[in-house]
């Protein structure tokens, strides 16, 4: 259950709203990268102190992929530098933080830079960063305090009855788990296939990738992500100019290659990119192209946690 007091926190004077809620005032939809911001922050803080919490998870992370979802330009590393580390090891589904590194996650959402996700103590607490500067805080409490505080700071907190982001509202599109019975199907699959291209997305629009065959793959599993995403694909083939030459003639599709040191990357492309892409992949060994929409993979799960439990929602 979401928590029991939900506000909507914004700098939009409900005054300045017309019959059908929309506003109509001033205010910019973008962040200050100021005091307004820093109000924000000290609002969340409030109802955090307000409800006993200094330490918060991150739920559902994602970054900027193919198509960069903020309204400011982006910057290296998803506006989490100084956060995370450059491959964000540490950002993912179920990690936990502390409060200041979770007002550091707020400001970057505010700033709208390709990164987000949910702030979330169970049923207890909830901090979702909407569009336009909407956030949304939940607690088992009613934070009156918080509340005062939050109007003291020049911003308008509001209730409803939910955050319209609430992961309630959101229905999983993998809710297999990466368990010992899907371990057997890829030793199956190994065994007649010889190789396999797994697809590990331990953050929304981030991936690694390996092949996979039945001499590495206890030691590729010993080192994924806390519960990942791990989608089974054939394995690269080693005619690259034959891959090449198959690509749509109109459309994007995710291009995976493996250059001679044995990396794997990959790069979403359009028929306007090609050319360059034949160029960057000229002395690959091997590579496939994938669909971005209707992709059949050979497999599909997700990592559950030690204990067995599937809690990541993907």
């Amino acid at each position: 259950m979401p928590p029991s007091s939900v506000h909507r926190i914004t700098k939009y004077d409900p005054a300045d709203r017309d019959e059908h809620g929309r506003y109509t005032g001033t205010e910019d939809t973008v962040s200050d990268h100021g005091p307004v911001e820093a109000a924000y922050l000290a609002a969340i803080a409030a109802f955090a102190e307000a409800s006993d919490i200094d330490r918060l998870e991150i739920r559902e992370p994602a970054v900027t992929g193919f198509v960069h979802f903020g309204v400011e330009p982006p910057v290296e590393g998803h506006g989490l530098g100084g956060l995370f580390p450059p491959d964000l090891t540490g950002c993912h589904d179920g990690a936990e933080v502390s409060l200041p590194v979770a007002l550091e996650l707020v400001r970057a959402m505010l700033r709208d830079q390709g990164a987000w996700c949910r702030l979330e103590v169970g049923d207890v607490f909830t901090v979702h960063v909407g569009w336009d500067q909407y956030v949304y805080v939940g607690s088992d409490r009613p934070c009156a305090d918080a509340v005062a505080r939050t109007r003291e700071l020049g911003l308008f907190p509001e209730p409803l009855t939910a955050s319209p982001y609430a992961a309630e509202f959101d229905e999983a599109e993998v809710t297999e788990p990466a368990d010992e019975d899907f371990w057997t199907r890829v030793r199956t699959a190994l065994a007649s296939r010889q190789t396999l291209l797994l697809e590990e997305t331990y953050v929304r629009n981030a991936a690694r990738w390996h092949r996979l065959t039945l001499e590495n793959l206890d030691t590729v599993r010993a080192g994924l992500g806390p519960r990942a995403l791990l989608t089974v694909w054939p394995d690269l083939t080693p005619d690259v100019g034959a891959v090449l030459a198959a690509l749509p003639e109109e459309g994007a599709v995710e291009f995976v290659w493996e250059a001679q040191e044995g990396m794997i990357s990959h790069a979403i492309v359009d028929d306007t990119e090609y050319q360059e892409l034949a160029a960057q992949v000229a002395d690959a060994r091997a590579a496939c192209a994938l669909p971005l929409d209707e992709r059949h993979p050979l497999l599909c799960a997700v990592l559950p946690d030690s204990d067995g439990v599937l809690r990541a929602r993907w």
